[in-house]
């Protein structure tokens, strides 16, 4: 028997249009476009399983993203700040970039 999701998503118009902006963006990063696409066919009535085996998306990651988006509508989509030490660049040292004999 199929699973159900508790999180009936119901979109509205600036929702969806600003959703379906995100999907076709080309220039957006994957993890932006395939979230968006999540949540256009969950509103559309699909199953977690379904929307994974449509995007290639294990189906718990689905319904992590559709919980997420039913709780904090498009501001949950973000990326949460991660724990621990954000990453650091040494500064550039040396002659990098400058000729050989200058």
């Amino acid at each position: 028997m199929p699973r159900t999701s508790p999180y009936v998503l119901h979109l509205t118009s600036t929702e969806r249009s600003q959703l379906e902006s995100l999907a076709r963006k080309y220039t957006s990063p994957y993890y932006t476009v395939v979230r968006a696409k999540m949540i256009l066919l969950a509103a559309q009535g699909l199953a977690n399983d379904q929307i994974g085996a449509r995007l290639s998306v294990p189906r718990p990651i689905v319904s992590q993203w559709r919980k997420r988006f039913f709780e904090e509508r498009l501001a949950g989509l973000e990326d949460e700040p991660r724990s621990g030490r954000p990453p650091v660049f040494p500064p550039r040292t040396g002659r990098a970039g400058q000729g050989a004999g200058l």
